[in-house]
């Protein structure tokens, strides 16, 4: 087999496995269910993840909640622990109640509002959902690095972390 057809390694800088903590998970509807779940296969078919100052991945990420915290506790791909960050999210608590209050509506307009209508409201969870993934960006700045896909991934599973409904 010559270079050319030699396989691309793939990047150290990743996440090979999402966990959420089950005391920390609320219960949940199946929409909520579904986002949850498709949230963790998109971050595993393609992320970027980096803790800042180390090059020894890829990792493993669970997350939970604790003390009105997000929990990060990243392992090696040997579960062997390597950090534990914890987040305040009083920066995220304002965008993710809008953001839960809008999801409700969506989810109800899709049984019986016009596409116009469904449109519209999607266009502002839409809205939201960038405003908490930038926020996110900033609050793991100088601890872990993201890109934006990755960012707004993880943006939904906190906020299926976080859902009350």
């Amino acid at each position: 087999m010559s270079e050319a057809d030699a396989p691309t390694p793939l990047p150290k800088s990743r996440l090979v496995a999402i966990t959420l903590d089950e005391k920390s998970t609320a219960t949940t509807n199946s929409n909520i269910e579904h986002e949850r779940e498709v949230a963790i296969f998109d971050i595993i078919e393609g992320n970027a993840f980096a803790l800042e100052g180390r090059d020894d991945g890829p990792y493993k990420l669970n997350l939970a909640l604790a003390d009105d915290r997000l929990v990060l506790a990243v392992s090696s791909e040997n579960d062997e622990p390597i950090v534990t960050h914890m987040l305040s999210l009083t920066p995220l608590k304002r965008i993710m109640k809008d953001y839960f209050l809008i999801c409700e509506s969506y989810y109800e307009a899709i049984r019986t509002a016009p596409p116009s209508r469904i449109q519209a409201i999607d266009m502002g969870r839409r809205g939201l959902h960038d405003e908490g993934s930038r926020t996110l960006l900033d609050r793991l700045a100088g601890k872990v690095t993201v890109d934006l896909d990755t960012a707004r991934r993880l943006f939904t599973l906190i906020c299926a972390l976080h859902w009350k409904g």
